[in-house]
């Protein structure tokens, strides 16, 4: 994958910690995890591009616009490494393009029909399971 935009590698901050999970005691000796932090609003990124990442819902992304990625996939921390950048890329790549905006539509006439055939017949089976006092 060919990438045009990405961020400049001083903007990105690589951190070794301890890899949770099983592992025995080697997880506890070796910090073999990788967290990827890259500040969106300051980074060198076109200026719409980052409104739009600062502006999506994403759990990843702090309250001051700091993206933290954690990869522990790997036991390595290069492998590590890597895979944090290509996460990094992939998510770059989902807010290159703005996103459509929804153009509305109306139902068609025989949808809006079959729609009020079927409340009609449900309507008649919840009156007929009715007592007859």
């Amino acid at each position: 994958m060919k990438q045009l935009l990405a961020p400049r590698k001083s903007e990105v901050e690589f951190t070794a910690i301890r890899a949770q999970g099983p592992g025995g005691q080697h997880v506890n000796k070796v910090s073999s995890a990788i967290q990827l932090r890259f500040d969106v609003g300051a980074s060198s990124l076109p200026e719409a591009l980052k409104t739009r990442w600062l502006q999506a819902p994403d759990n990843r992304l702090t309250a001051q616009g700091v993206l933290i990625i954690k990869a522990q996939r790997y036991r390595t921390q290069e492998a590590n490494r890597q895979d944090a950048w290509a996460r990094l890329l992939e998510l770059l790549d989902r807010y290159v393009r703005p996103t459509k905006t929804r153009q509305a539509t109306r139902p068609t006439r025989a949808s809006v029909r079959r729609r009020l055939e079927s409340k009609a017949l449900h309507g008649r089976l919840k009156a007929a399971r009715q007592s007859m006092d």
